[in-house]
């Protein structure tokens, strides 16, 4: 084994260390071999086919490292943002080009070529007798070189003093040549500053470079990659023909291939050559004895050298030299401790150091327009630009804009990264000061543009993961209270556990982003097959990279970067303090509310969840945690209601999850410790002990709701009857407690246990019969361990709290207190009376005189009440259809993080404020409409609740109001509002058939329920069908088609307003077709409603998977229900055009069967049926319920109307098809609908109106036949103030369509006006309309309506005489000539004569008996004739 030199060793102990490496013959570690300079030999020769060159250099290879580099194909195409950024030549080759920006590591690594020192000036070490040279030490160099206006330390003055005393003695002659050269050719514009201000730099009067850029060397070209002793001569060759060349060009040309450069070069290497040449050139001055002090003469050189490199406006303009400091220059005087002799290391005073002590300048007092960096303190406040704080508060700093007090968030940023603890930790909390006070909304006034989304953008959320992998417990504080403040909301969460127990309130939506982008991403790749991109899906979203994912979704980003194991290490192995602990937790609810994949890798981390349960939900605990003054240093091994919340949350997302966290983690013996023992007893401060019991009893409600677990029903019956005997005496409580409000959570999360125990135990006799009954087709499912006798007795317990609870209804504070719970009591009542009339063991007789008692002594007298009047004439005032802004997005919301918006608190007046009546009043008509279900005979004794006037004024506001965008705030808010409208129109329904007096709210409860089926969210699928199945299609909602709806109809059309308008309907041309008045086809609707709800109900069966799990969860059937997370919320059930959704589904059928081949001429008579009747639907809703479509554009409406005609061959031709499009086109034609058509606006469902017009054209031409319905639906496109590229397809690549456009003027329902004014500006459709009529393509007989136009926009071109471009007066002169030439003597007259356009007349047009004056002096002028002749008009032919 060959040893190693040591220290103290000699050269001659080297020099042996060599003889027996050699004599071993070892391997070495490296190979030298000897390479060939590319630069000086073909490329490919090699070293034996020429001698070895003089100056070549070592080449090292590495053996690890292969020279060929590794093939990359496997990997994914990369898109480069600086592409087009990148100056390319024609002349490079790619190869070459690839082989320069490879950034592989064998392109580093593989060959290491020993540096070119052929050219640099060798000294030898002097011999000593020690076996290292000596070591330098600074003090031995005396400083004689003067203080340079550089910032350079003592050490660098020192090492620069060295070299300089080495180089003037072994500096070889050449050398000295080169630097007197240098000194020589300084311009001698430097020392005689007034000619550099008065002529541009490196120019004279002629334009031509001066004796400056002559006399001065190469600064860019040095030659000293060359290689050989002939560098220096062929740099100064290259110089000296760049001189003759600028020598050769004029000063015009040299800008010119200046501004060329510098538009192709990339701006910092620009940057790069404008330093260069300030650097040397200051460096020469200060060589040159008696050269000006920096900052005068040197400063102006260094703007002109800039001036000559800048572009106007092209953002280059920035100097290579600082500007100058306009504070004063410090000396020893200035000093406020002068150093003395004997100080050790202070003989030399560094002053430019010492800088940072003079006194700052002052802030800017006057407000500016120009936007300033925003600065923020050390507690997140903006600090306003002009403040003038004093620095002993810490928030002045030597970096940018030192005079103003404050952090920017970039320097913040920059902090986090420091290796100070002390600055990480305080940069991280500000930026999470920072953070909570933007969603707070309080920058929203003072800065520009969004605090949170900008440091998104900037990398905070990655920031803030690097900083969790830190190994110091502040650090790891601070970034999860900084992550806390990002993700979570506790105002969210505290009205998500308030809204707990309202009607469904257990079930919510997901916390999923809408992922538009990854969409628009999925339809990129339509090519790809169903198949493979359900196979694709996962993966794709897996090999994203983390920062792309995160961009739309940050939780989804988080959950890519490991960051669920790294909390679980906080949690097991660092142990923070109890405030980091409760942050984490919080932050886990947060990711279990993101989505059912979220909390199934929740569950899926190793030890996380085994953590949580065993160090904060434990059995037993240290009971001084419960002691108010112990300070509780360490929240592991107590008990946590934070914790249990988690637990909860996560069981929210499946009943898979909910059975691992009870079987596996054994939560069930927990559940039992924490709901036996009363708050008061449990070990913990009271507040805390109660919320936990609470947190307890709704994790239990949702298993419940699951059907899992009802077996500590039984085991805990004896608590659950004692607490449900204590509920009366929280009355008593309800002044003198502080902690009373969450004993009224509590109460509420106990009596919401037993509502969802209830409805399994309804559940247990019909699994029960499916069990006996033996195997069937479905799933067997056992019946869960709690029978309805056991739950039966819980009625009278919680009936008699309803009935001391509704007395406090007229003292509003104790009411506003108990209204949670009581609202909790009349649910579980509602669940009740729903279930036990299924129960086969109920006598039915005994349910009834329960319910009649219930309605007589409870609900009636409370119905009565005047506080009752109050609560629903606070319906308008708090619902969010009515005011739409109360469920706004926050200021700072951004979509990759959803949030509720509740920053802040909601206000009192709001759906889910204190002073709300909805989660009282939804639960109340949920009674009511399950006490009728039972007794039908009960219906007429709530007549009174309809007639309520703040109920009719609340529906008439809410159901025309177009509902706030769907947003996740919206959503949650709007799905409970949307109940309390279901039941509304639920018990409508049952009086619409019973109580006589209730036709005049019929129109009303109609259009409410239309507006509620477009609104109804995904979850709500069963809600929409009851609407569907008995309300929306219901005669007894539609009064009008029995009280003389038909006849006023045809009244209106008779004696319609406006006499110039009239309702008229194109006929067909089917032989003897009838045409029907609107009246007899909206009877004919009015009695085919049974089929055409048949027809539409048959329209969504793609909705039954969704209808299913609907039904499931609002009738009950806990044992069927799959997740409490609601679906993902990407806009309502059935789209806003639903009432076409049956023809536009056929269209889309018959379109996919005809791209297969299929040729479908004629449509079966089931489908014909099925359009006829969805424009029944339709025509009955835009005559009787026109409001109800005002939320479909018109254009839209025209264009569903328009498959019609794209849908089979004939079946426009269709009698009843033809009849009722006719009259939908007669309504849509009224002036009203005219003016609100816009057919260049983005329409729903239509990519292009183009693209559908041109397909229209294709069927007209292929399949018309002329039909002037049909020809009536391609012209009313064709209007003045429409695209013109509409108009440009008909006339030119369309123009055979001309021929069968034979609508009759008098069958036409659109103005001409409306095609005539304003005149055709448009000179290629000006000379097309000429064209058509001129070669008889366009005739009256074939297409009158647009034979008058075409006449009528030639006539008004052919005489105007505005001023216009040349080209336009010489083709308007050419027409007008052309037509006096014309042999067609009618069309002759029409074109000259025209006057204004007249339906009533056979032509279309009314003619002039005579030319007016005006234009017939201009005729006269153009055809240079005396027409005397023709200027009398004789009647045409």
């Amino acid at each position: 084994m060959l040893s190693r030199p040591k220290p103290g060793e000699s050269e001659a102990d080297l020099l042996r260390f060599q003889n027996e490496f050699l004599a071993a013959r070892a391997s070495p570690a490296v190979k030298v071999v000897k390479k060939a300079d590319k630069r000086r030999g073909a490329a490919g020769s090699g070293d034996e086919e020429r001698p070895p060159l003089q100056d070549s250099r070592d080449v090292v290879i590495l053996d690890d490292f292969p020279d060929v580099l590794p093939a990359l194909t496997p990997a994914p195409p990369k898109k480069s943002k600086f592409k087009n950024a990148c100056v390319r030549f024609d002349d490079e080759d790619p190869e070459e080009r690839l082989e320069c920006h490879d950034r592989h590591i064998t392109a580093v690594f593989s060959k290491i070529i020993e540096r070119d020192t052929s050219m640099a000036a060798v000294t030898m070490p002097v011999p000593t007798g020690d076996p290292f040279p000596r070591a330098f030490h600074r003090s031995e160099i005396k400083n004689e070189v003067k203080v340079e206006s550089g910032r350079k330390s003592i050490f660098a003055q020192k090492i620069a003093a060295k070299r300089a005393a080495e180089e003037a003695v072994t500096a070889p002659p050449a050398v000295e040549t080169r630097h007197t050269h240098r000194i020589s050719a300084v311009p001698g514009a430097i020392c005689s500053p007034g000619s550099a201000e008065e002529e541009p730099l490196h120019s004279t009067k002629d334009g031509k470079p001066d004796d400056d850029v002559s006399t001065q060397r190469p600064r860019i070209i040095t030659g000293e990659g060359l290689g050989n002793l002939e560098s220096e001569r062929e740099a100064l060759a290259i110089h000296e023909e760049n001189l003759q060349k600028l020598h050769s060009m004029t000063q015009e040309e040299i800008l010119q291939e200046q501004r060329r450069l510098l538009v192709q070069l990339d701006p910092s290497l620009v940057a790069f050559l404008k330093s260069q040449r300030g650097v040397e050139e200051g460096q020469e001055r200060r060589e040159k004895p008696g050269h000006p002090e920096p900052g005068t003469e040197s400063q102006h050189g260094a703007k002109e050298t800039v001036k000559d490199f800048s572009v106007g406006g092209s953002g280059m303009e920035e100097s290579v030299w600082p500007e100058k400091d306009t504070r004063m220059e410090i000396t020893e005087v200035d000093l406020p401790i002068k150093p003395q002799k004997e100080w050790i290391h202070m003989n030399n005073v560094e002053f430019e150091k010492l800088e940072w002590i003079k006194d700052l300048p002052h802030p800017r007092q006057r407000r500016t327009k120009k936007g300033m960096q925003a600065r923020f303190s050390l507690k997140g406040e903006l600090i306003p630009p002009d403040a003038d704080l004093p620095t002993h508060l810490g928030l002045h700093h030597h970096g940018e804009e030192a005079e103003r007090a404050g952090y920017s968030l970039q320097e913040l940023f920059h902090l986090c990264r420091s290796q100070l603890i002390q600055q990480r930790t305080l940069a991280l909390q500000v930026l999470g000061h920072v953070v909570q006070k933007a969603k707070a909304g309080e920058f929203a006034s003072s800065l520009k543009g969004s605090v949170l989304r900008l440091l998104l953008d900037a990398g905070f959320l990655f920031l803030l993961r690097f900083s969790l992998d830190d190994t110091v417990d502040n650090v790891i504080a601070a970034s999860v209270r900084a992550l806390h403040v990002l993700l979570v909301s506790p105002e969210d969460e505290e009205y998500l556990d308030q809204t707990f127990s309202w009607y469904q309130g257990m079930a919510v939506f997901p916390f999923t982003p809408n992922s538009e982008e990854e969409e628009e991403e999925e339809e990129e790749e339509e090519e790809l097959t169903l198949i493979e991109k359900t196979q694709g899906k996962k993966s794709k979203v897996e090999n994203k990279p983390d920062p792309d994912v995160a961009r739309y979704d940050v939780i989804k980003g988080l959950l890519k970067t490991q960051f669920l194991h790294r909390l679980r290490y906080i949690l097991e192995v660092v142990r923070p303090v109890p405030a980091v602990v409760l942050d984490i937790l919080d932050i886990l609810t947060r990711v279990a509310r993101h989505s059912s994949e979220a909390c199934s890798q929740l569950l899926a981390c190793p030890r996380l969840i085994e953590t949580i349960v065993r160090e904060f939900l434990p059995i037993q605990w240290d009971p001084r945690a419960a002691e108010p003054g112990h300070l509780l240093t360490s929240l592991h091994g107590i008990a946590c209601a934070t914790a249990m919340k988690l637990i909860r949350v996560l069981a929210s997302g499946g009943r898979n999850a909910t059975a691992r966290l009870l079987n596996k983690f054994e939560l069930k013996s927990r559940l039992s410790r924490f709901i036996a023992e009363d708050p008061q007893d449990l070990p913990l401060r009271r507040e805390e002990a109660i919320r936990l019991s609470t947190e307890a009893f709704r994790l239990w409600a949702v298993a419940a709701g699951y059907g899992q677990s009802c077996d500590l029903y039984r085991d805990l019956y004896p608590v659950l009857v004692k607490i449900l005997q204590s509920l009366p005496h929280l009355l008593s409580d309800c002044q003198e407690n502080p902690t009373f409000p969450l004993s009224i959570q509590r109460a509420t999360a106990v009596v919401t246990l037993l509502t969802h125990v209830t409805q399994t135990a309804g559940c247990t006799a019909e699994l029960q019969a499916r069990l006996s009954s033996g195997p069937g087709d479905g799933e067997q499912i056992p019946p869960p361990p709690v029978t309805w006798n056991q739950v039966s007795g819980l009625r009278p317990f919680l009936e008699t709290n309803l009935r001391r609870s509704v007395q406090e209804i007229s003292r509003l504070e104790t009411w506003q207190a108990l209204q949670p719970l009581t609202t909790t009591y009349i649910i579980y009542l509602g669940v009740y009376y729903s279930i036990c009339s299924q129960q086969p063991s109920l006598n039915p007789v005994d349910c009834l005189e329960e319910v009649e008692r219930l309605t007589s002594e409870v609900l009636l007298p409370l119905l009565s009440q005047p506080a009752m009047h109050r609560m629903w004439d606070l319906l308008r005032p708090c619902s969010a259809l009515c005011n739409p802004l109360s469920c706004s997005p926050a200021p700072e919301s951004v979509p990759s993080i959803v949030s509720l918006s509740c920053t802040g608190g909601k206000p009192q007046m709001s759906l889910v404020g204190s002073k709300s009546p909805f989660p009282f009043l939804t639960a109340l008509l949920f009674l009511i409409n399950n006490v009728t279900h039972i007794h039908k005979g009960l219906v007429s004794k709530y007549t009174s609740v309809l007639d309520f006037k703040g109920l009719k004024d609340y529906l008439l506001q809410s159901w025309p109001t177009r509902p706030p965008s769907i947003t996740p705030s919206s959503a949650w808010i709007l799905r409970h509002e949307y109940h309390l409208q279901y039941f509304v129109l639920a018990l409508a329904q049952k009086m619409a058939g019973i109580c006589p007096d209730y036709a005049q709210h019929a129109s009303l409860h109609h259009c409410v329920a239309m507006a509620l089926l477009s609104r109804l969210l995904p979850g709500s699928e069963h809600l929409a069908h009851e609407l569907l199945l008995g309300l929306a299609f219901n005669p007894e909602f539609i009064p009008e088609g029995k009280t003389g709806g038909p006849e006023a109809a045809d009244f209106s059309d008779i004696l319609h307003l406006g006499t110039s308008t009239k309702l008229v309907q194109p006929g067909s041309v089917a032989a003897g077709f009838p045409k029907p008045r609107r009246g007899v086809l909206l009877g004919e609707s009015y009695q085919h409603l049974p089929f055409i709800r048949a027809c539409y109900l048959s329209q969504f069966v793609h909705l039954e998977p969704a209808l299913a799990r609907s039904q499931v969860a609002y009738q009950g059937r806990t044992y069927l229900v799959q997740s409490l997370l609601l679906p993902e919320v990407k806009g309502p059930i059935l789209p806003s055009d639903w009432p076409f959704l049956p023809l536009i589904s056929l269209y889309n059928k018959v379109t996919s069967a005809e791209t297969r081949g299929a040729v479908l001429n004629t449509l079966p008579p089931d489908l014909v049926n099925t359009v006829t009747r969805n424009l029944q639907w339709v025509l009955l809703l835009e005559t009787w319920r026109a409001r109800v479509l005002q939320n479909i554009p018109a254009a839209a409406k025209l264009a569903r109307l328009m498959c019609v005609f794209l849908t089979g061959g004939d079946l426009f031709l269709e009698g009843p098809v033809h009849c009722y499009t006719a009259a939908l086109l007669a309504l849509y034609c009224q002036p009203k609908v005219l003016d609100s058509l816009e057919l260049d606006a983005p329409l729903p469902g239509l990519a292009s109106f183009h693209d559908l017009y041109i397909s229209v054209l294709e069927q007209f031409e292929g399949v018309s036949f002329g039909d002037p319905l049909f020809g009536a639906f391609v012209l009313l496109p064709l209007q003045r103030r429409f695209s013109i590229q509409l108009r440009l397809a008909v006339f030119g690549e369309h123009v055979s369509t001309l021929r069968a456009l034979g609508v009759p003027l008098k069958q036409f329902p659109v103005p001409l006006e409306r095609y005539t004014l304003p005149p055709e500006d448009n000179l290629n459709l000006l000379r097309l309309y000429f064209q058509t009529l001129v070669t008889g393509a366009l005739r009256h007989t074939w297409c009158p309506v647009l034979y008058a136009v075409a006449v009528a926009h030639v006539n008004s071109f052919i005489f105007s005489q505005d001023s216009t471009t040349q080209e336009a007066d010489t083709a308007r002169k050419s027409m007008l000539r052309k037509t006096w030439l014309l042999v067609d003597e009618v069309l002759k007259k029409h074109l000259l004569y025209y006057k204004v356009p007249n339906p009533e007349s056979p032509m279309g047009v009314d003619l002039y008996e005579q030319l007016p004056p005006i234009r017939l002096k201009y005729l006269q002028m153009v055809t240079k004739k005396e027409p005397k002749e023709n200027m009398q008009m004789s009647d045409p032919e």
